[in-house]
């Protein structure tokens, strides 16, 4: 609890894809991600989104679990994909790839 108040948590999260980003609008953030309209996700209070790039979010907070379930909110909107590798990951997340087809 100290560390929340003096340091605060932060989860990082990556967005890959073609197209994939998002953006600050005020406080809430923006996704991009492949649906024919923008993802619009509201945050709780004490905790701010950030986008250094269009392809990282930073989900920044005093309270460990509420970072981490607004994170885990947020890859739940596209979670990535096991084929393309395409969606939203945690940064360091290692996505195991299928195969596909084969001719």
């Amino acid at each position: 609890m100290v560390q929340g108040v003096t340091a605060g948590f932060e989860k990082r999260l990556e967005i890959v894809g073609v197209g994939y980003r998002a953006s600050v609008k005020g406080d809430n953030l923006e996704l991009l991600v492949g649906f024919s309209h923008p993802v619009l996700i509201e945050p709780p209070e004490n905790v701010q989104f950030e986008t250094p790039q269009p392809q990282v979010v930073l989900v920044r907070g005093i309270d460990k679990q509420v970072v981490g379930q607004v994170a885990a909110k947020v890859r739940s909107i596209r979670p990535p994909e096991p084929y393309k590798g395409k969606g939203i990951r945690y940064a360091g997340e290692f996505v195991q790839r299928k195969v596909g087809k084969r001719a």
